[in-house]
């Protein structure tokens, strides 16, 4: 009886679990943890039960809304650390309150560590009365006074006194005057080839077109003379084209020893069963921005993109991971690198999205620097610091390769829709 009794514990709490007490023949048996039985008449200790079942997932940070996912945007801050984010002076940049904020220091500037080409960007700013600061534009992450003009450019944050006050691009053109404040006021610039745009709380106050335009660049946060703090800092890629159609396999094809099944549901999307194998694209792509939504259709499948492949080859590339697993209920530790993961080299800090639902990921490969968002959160910034070598499994490559879905195992069943990519400018 009491073994009875504490089978039928079991049974329970790993269902609350989620475990399928039927054997699959794809996935290892679960862990079984034996839970105490106090005596015939009395249930077991409830803690213990919680303790067997596991603790309920943590919800994932939702750090944009479902609109601003849905028009392929990315969040370049957090709001609770500096991941993603890379100082060039010895300031004392720090997070408060959901803000970035600096107050002093050596001059210079936070920068992203991955550049951008056209692009929207968002931010919201708090400035001290006297402060001098501003947010850099396709900039490098050190530059000096002769290079405001060549090298970036410098959305002011200033009083109105200043030659170049606050929406201004320092060295290049004045904006319209505005009242000044000290509360928390919004940005809104668009850089799209030699155009600049800036609005500021809504209202645009500054066009300016640029004779010699700056290919890409980091964005920068400034620390020059007094306090400052940001947040709400987001991001829009322009220009992304479209690398599926929703009807066919047009622009892609698949290597000769590739296993996996690719086709086109009736509702558009790019399903792949089964594996090993691969999807890659005709073109090659070096430098690039990169954003498609996926859904994974049973737990814990395995699958990837794959970029900078040696085309031809079987996933001879930089592989960003698709795994959506977490262990001890903790979406920290993530199961096979996580979802966003550069594979073998480094791993999600956070397991973002569930199976069965879909999620939107962003990839952008930039020289030796590669950073990935999923559901608009950074949860990737590696630089890759190997040695040259023509595949990305060896060393460092540079080269353009092809873009290839990965089709894992037999249990494969994953979908996409929404692919599109930009390359990033020289």
């Amino acid at each position: 009886m009491r073994g009875y009794k504490t089978w039928i514990i079991m049974a329970a709490c790993l269902a609350a679990a989620g475990c399928d007490l039927k054997p699959t023949g794809t996935a290892p048996p679960p862990t079984v943890v034996a839970v105490p039985v106090q005596s015939e008449n009395k249930p077991a200790d409830s803690a213990a039960a919680e303790a067997a079942a596991g603790a309920p997932a943590a919800a994932a940070p939702q750090v944009l809304s479902a609109e601003e996912l849905a028009d392929g945007w990315i969040a370049l801050f957090d709001g609770k650390t500096l991941f993603g984010w890379q100082p060039h002076s010895k300031a004392d940049w720090k997070v408060e309150d959901g803000a970035i904020v600096v107050t002093g220091g050596e001059k210079g500037l936070l920068c992203t560590s991955v550049q951008f080409s056209d692009s929207v960007l968002k931010a919201d700013f708090k400035a001290d009365k006297r402060t001098n600061s501003g947010i850099f534009l396709r900039t490098a992450p050190v530059v000096g006074k002769d290079d405001i003009t060549t090298k970036c450019y410098e959305l002011n944050i200033a009083p109105s006194d200043n030659p170049f006050p606050t929406a201004s691009l320092v060295g290049r053109q004045k904006a319209k005057e505005v009242p000044e404040s000290e509360n928390w006021q919004s940005f809104e610039v668009t850089v799209d080839g030699p155009n600049v745009t800036v609005k500021l709380n809504g209202d645009e106050i500054l066009a300016y077109e640029d004779p010699k335009p700056i290919g890409r660049g980091h964005i920068g946060l400034q620390l020059n003379e007094g306090r400052v703090a940001f947040k709400n800092i987001k991001l829009r890629p322009l220009h992304l084209e479209s690398m599926f159609d929703g009807k066919s396999l047009a622009g892609w094809k698949s290597p000769p020893q590739s296993k996996s099944k690719f086709t086109v549901t009736p509702a558009g999307e790019l399903n792949v069963k089964n594996g090993s194998g691969c999807l890659e694209t005709e073109k090659s792509y070096g430098d690039f921005v990169m954003q498609l939504e996926c859904i994974s259709n049973k737990p814990e499948l395995n699958s990837g993109i794959f970029f900078r492949s040696i085309p031809g080859q079987l996933m001879n590339g930089y592989e960003s991971q698709i795994h959506n697993g977490f262990k001890n209920g903790d979406r920290t530790q993530p199961k096979d690198a996580g979802t966003g993961a550069i594979f073998r080299r480094t791993s999600a800090r956070l397991v973002v999205p569930d199976d069965g639902k879909w999620f939107q990921k962003t990839i952008i490969a930039d020289g030796p620097q590669m950073a990935v968002w999923v559901n608009g959160y950074q949860v990737t910034d590696w630089k890759d610091e190997r040695k040259e070598n023509e595949n990305p499994r060896n060393g460092l490559r540079l080269e353009a390769g092809t873009i290839q879905i990965q089709g894992h195992d037999p249990t494969t069943d994953l979908s996409f829709r929404n692919l599109r990519i930009a390359e990033l400018k020289k």
